[in-house]
């Protein structure tokens, strides 16, 4: 096992341990100060009885968004670290390092020109869930073995077909219109587990640590909007998607609900 997933693991042992309240209060308040976390969204921080638990707060509130069909929507509270179309079947990491998006997504085959990429980078301060930034029409799971390098600015720079060599899970979907789109949640240090609501079958940065691909002859619906999983830490989410127009810029922040594109 890469001393990436053991470290990860370690941690996560520590993030779920619920010390005594006061000591837990404690932990919870460092780790906000620390990283300026806003919690008017969230709960009080003693409502936390691990730190697990506050990385994977959820909202107290429905967030609005725009719901009319044509519109993409963000799936999480990120930085958006690249975004671009696929170009011989490359897409970016970051500024000046590539990679083939076939072997990110385990498919034998390259993806068109046609298809835009969007980088999410989420950090130790953001909201740690993942929603779905249009219906879609889920027929397969992937989940992808692998490392547990950092995902941050200087680690992309850095190591080479990152994404590729990390721990990821590649959801395989229709979007709206009806076109293929790929989900990637990538996992990173100190990530313990990345979920998905709808298969609990995935189990994350295990010592089996096993390739496994899920397929649905009955396509699971999941509506815009909705969860569909969380990183227990910050992390990456990529999306692949045909047909749309008004990406983002890089380097902006988003949150969950914002318009980052428009289905042509």
């Amino acid at each position: 096992m890469k001393i990436s997933n053991k470290v990860s693991r370690l941690f996560g042992k520590f993030a779920n341990f619920r010390f005594p309240s006061g000591i837990q209060r404690f932990i919870n308040w460092v780790y906000v100060r620390i990283f300026d976390i806003n919690m008017s969204e969230f709960g009080d921080i003693s409502s936390y009885p691990s730190l697990n638990a506050l990385f994977t707060r959820s909202l107290l509130q429905h967030r609005d968004f725009d719901a009319s069909i044509d519109a993409l929507i963000s799936p999480c509270d990120a930085l958006i670290t690249e975004c671009g179309k696929i170009q011989n079947n490359t897409a970016l990491q970051i500024k000046g390092m590539s990679y083939q998006v076939n072997e990110l997504l385990g498919e034998k085959d390259g993806l068109d020109q046609e298809y835009s990429y969007i980088n999410f980078y989420l950090s130790p301060k953001d909201y740690h869930r993942y929603h779905a930034p249009c219906e879609m029409e889920v027929f397969e799971v992937r989940y992808f073995a692998g490392e547990l390098l950092p995902v941050n600015k200087p680690s992309l720079k850095k190591n080479t077909d990152l994404f590729i060599k990390n721990e990821r899970l590649v959801v395989v979907c229709k979007d709206v219109k009806g076109k293929i789109m790929y989900f990637v949640a990538v996992g990173a240090l100190n990530v313990g587990q990345m979920v998905l609501h709808f298969e609990n079958r995935v189990q994350t940065n295990t010592i089996a640590n096993q390739n496994a691909i899920y397929t649905y002859e009955v396509p699971k619906i999941i509506k815009k909007g909705d969860e569909l999983g969380m990183f227990k830490m910050g992390s990456t989410v990529v999306i692949f998607i045909k047909d749309v127009k008004n990406l983002p810029l890089i380097d902006n922040k988003v949150k969950f609900g914002d318009v980052i594109g428009q289905f042509v």
